[in-house]
């Protein structure tokens, strides 16, 4: 199928699962699910703006200031100037409903933030939402697990180093800076899951492209659960 047709299914699902939250951080992050989003990395934060929002004001402050060049210029996506977006928190979370279609908000996706924190409770929904199973998600530092068993990348940059991951490969520096979280996934009742799986964890991660754009798959949490066999 079309992505962009995945990404609308995606839009009016989430938009369902949602309709009764009154946390703009968890709708702000349930954006991830059907927009792209660019990433910046800013003295240890991780830093997620929406990728079109990004390319507009790119768009709009190079071509009006430069004219004919500067548009070239972003086309090449050479960027003259840095876009500033407002940074939304608890502090500023109800902004958020007056600007929502903008999305014009960055979120932080670091470790202990509540951003990262809301993206968990969204999974959590989504999956319900689809397959009627309690699970709770948990972000992590790292992965330190000798019996790993499973795991599922949210986007494809994150499968393929997961998977490299599993079997014990070195990634080299450059592959390490694209990993943006880590989750740890755990089933709320073991009889939903595989025997061979049951009673440990699933860990999850998002990574960033090489255009360091986080592009999420929320497919892939659906697909790839190690679920039980249904008689």
């Amino acid at each position: 199928m079309p992505p962009i047709f995945i990404d609308q299914l995606a839009h009016i699902i989430v938009r369902g699962v949602l309709e009764d939250t009154e946390d703009a951080l968890e709708a702000r992050a349930a954006e991830l699910f059907f927009r792209e989003q660019k990433v910046t990395l800013q003295e240890g934060s991780v830093l997620l703006a929406d990728a079109e929002t990004v390319n507009l004001h790119a768009h709009a402050q190079m071509g009006g200031a430069y004219g004919n060049i500067g548009r070239l210029l972003v086309e090449a996506k050479t960027l003259a100037r840095s876009t500033d977006l407002d940074v939304l928190d608890r502090g500023n979370a109800a902004a958020y409903w007056a600007r929502d279609e903008k999305h014009d908000m960055v979120v932080s996706f670091s470790y202990g933030r509540a951003a990262l924190a809301a993206f968990c409770r969204v999974l959590e929904k989504w999956v319900r939402h689809f397959l009627g199973i309690e699970i709770k998600v948990t972000p992590l530092r790292a992965i330190e697990d000798e019996r790993w068993v499973w795991h599922i990348g949210l986007d494809a940059e994150a499968t393929a180093i997961l998977n490299d991951l599993y079997r014990g490969e070195e990634l080299d520096a450059g592959r390490v800076r694209r990993i943006l979280a880590l989750f740890r996934l755990d089933f709320a009742e073991r009889s939903v899951v595989r025997p061979d799986v049951a009673g440990h964890p699933v860990y999850l991660a998002c990574a960033m492209n090489a255009d360091d754009v986080l592009r999420v798959k929320p497919q892939n949490l659906l697909l790839n659960l190690p679920l039980a066999p249904v008689s």
